[in-house]
């Protein structure tokens, strides 16, 4: 196999959960122009139908399901449905999520358990219900969607940084769990990107200049950015890749803070 082959996702099938918006748009767009088929996931079906209709105009195999990872019938039926259209799934992007940005002392019980409930517990379940379908096939790529806040902490986002840090810690003890069976499992971690969550942020100059200089290469995030390293942990090429979480950062959480010019 070459290096360019390595990237082929032709003949593989991709489940991408939270396509309705944002950054699961850019993960399954990525893998279907490396090849893959689709089958993506929304709560509610029908906001995934304009991105659907792009995809197949792009001779895409795209199936849209609906899904609540929070809720088991849901997770069960979602399992039954790819069962029914005969196919199996060979690489799991795992990035529905959501997120309550308050300071700590204003948290409730019930932002605690929604944001925990979707972006960990229904990770895991999710994984766990397509891992059975791996096993039985013997191969598998299962990408976790965690953040910048799985190794970094940032203000007004504890819940949040709570299951993105957990995410992380869940990554390395699947891939042992499921290695054997030669699935992989990795955490994707962006960091700052320009999302319907965080765009209200993006309206804040000062903010966005704090962030740009801790960041060394000098900018937010773009969607692109993020295309190359979905492909790479959903293909050949990181086979022997497993338990790992890779940052696409632009190098915030090396914790630099640009230099003063000299004088």
């Amino acid at each position: 196999m070459n290096s360019i082959e390595a990237f082929d996702l032709t003949g593989k099938t991709a489940l991408v959960t939270g396509v309705s918006r944002g950054l699961g748009q850019i993960f399954a767009r990525a893998l279907a122009e490396a090849g893959a088929s689709l089958i993506i996931t929304s709560r509610n079906k029908g906001d995934l139908d304009e991105f659907a209709t792009k995809m197949r105009a792009m001779g895409v195999d795209c199936e849209t399901m609906s899904l609540d990872v929070t809720l088991k019938e849901s997770v069960d039926s979602l399992l039954e449905a790819i069962r029914r259209l005969g196919k199996s799934v060979d690489i799991l992007v795992n990035n529905a999520g959501c997120n309550v940005r308050k300071p700590s002392l204003e948290i409730t019980w019930e932002d605690w358990d929604k944001v925990l409930d979707t972006n960990l517990k229904g990770t895991f379940f999710v994984s766990q219900a397509i891992a059975s379908q791996m096993i039985e096939q013997k191969y598998g790529r299962i990408i976790n969607v965690g953040s910048v806040t799985s190794v970094f902490g940032y203000a007004g986002l504890a819940p949040y940084g709570a299951s993105r840090g957990g995410v992380k810690q869940m990554t390395m003890s699947l891939a042992d769990d499921w290695g054997k069976y030669g699935i992989t499992v990795n955490c994707l971690a962006p960091g700052w990107f320009k999302t319907a969550q965080n765009a209200v942020m993006y309206e804040d100059k000062d903010w966005v200049d704090y962030l740009t200089e801790r960041i060394p290469l000098g900018r937010p995030g773009q969607p692109h950015d993020l295309k190359g390293a979905v492909v790479f942990l959903a293909s050949e090429a990181s086979r022997y890749v497993t338990g790992q979480t890779l940052l696409v950062d632009g190098g915030i959480t090396t914790g630099s803070t640009r230099a003063l010019p000299r004088k």
